[in-house]
């Protein structure tokens, strides 16, 4: 477990940049909130047909979220900047090493959103709609079709930083790469709980396309600690001979 002193420290360092990240993210909205017309039609031409709205401040409402969500996907690269700055002071994770969590986090994340976008979205509205009919015709509100894509995507984005938070864990000693290999079946557990969670339908294809990946990626965290000899019995016999 991670020590409290250490989780001050972490809760310390992130306060800092709190004012200051909130204040840009606003600005950064209202700056893309102009295009954010633009922005719609570019989503909706990929992924929707006609949308509609129900309430007289839906549309607007609809083009606030969008342009929350384009400033903080602008903003990822500074925001995991902070982030990791905050985590790797109490450690005393050095400089080179803090470059390349921040860069394989973004890497990641960016990676998990294009895949959504341009993979898993497409499909599962697909499927989703298929169930219409003659009788049955799709009315999709322009709000919550934001709020689809919008949560599903940065829900991507988060879970393919998994291996690279493993990584770390296992580089700051908090949990073993033979933790992460015994608990599976929790993992499993835990992957089915998150994408029950952070999918915005609870039907089983949305979690399906959501959990996959997530267990691959899982897997993928723990043959990575294998390949850099990291939270292993053979990283720790190698550090002893080496003392």
């Amino acid at each position: 477990m991670i020590p409290l002193n250490k989780l001050v420290i972490f809760i310390a360092e992130l306060r800092k940049s709190i004012r200051r990240l909130g204040v840009t993210v606003i600005l950064t909205t209202v700056a893309i909130f102009f295009l954010s017309p633009h922005l719609l039609h570019l989503v909706q031409e990929h992924l929707a047909d006609k949308l509609y709205f129900f309430s007289v401040a839906g549309p607007f409402l609809a083009h606030v979220k969008l342009s929350l969500f384009a400033a903080i996907y602008v903003l990822v690269p500074w925001l995991m900047t902070v982030l990791w700055r905050s985590m790797c002071k109490p450690f005393g994770v050095p400089g080179g090493q803090l470059f390349f969590f921040i860069f394989f986090t973004c890497l990641l994340f960016y990676a998990g959103t294009i895949f959504c976008y341009f993979v898993t979205l497409p499909f599962g509205i697909k499927f989703l709609l298929g169930f219409s009919s003659e009788e049955l015709k799709p009315v999709i509100s322009v709000g919550r079709f934001v709020n689809f894509i919008t949560l599903f995507i940065l829900a991507f984005g988060v879970i393919f930083e998994l291996p690279i938070f493993m990584v770390f864990l296992a580089k700051v000693k908090v949990f073993k790469r033979k933790f992460y290999e015994k608990n599976r079946r929790y993992a499993v557990l835990l992957i089915a709980i998150l994408s029950a969670v952070l999918t915005p339908t609870p039907d089983v294809v949305n979690m399906s396309l959501m959990g996959g990946p997530l267990y691959i990626l899982y897997e993928s965290g723990i043959i990575i600690l294998r390949i850099l000899r990291i939270g292993g019995e053979d990283a720790a016999g190698e550090r002893e001979q080496q003392a």
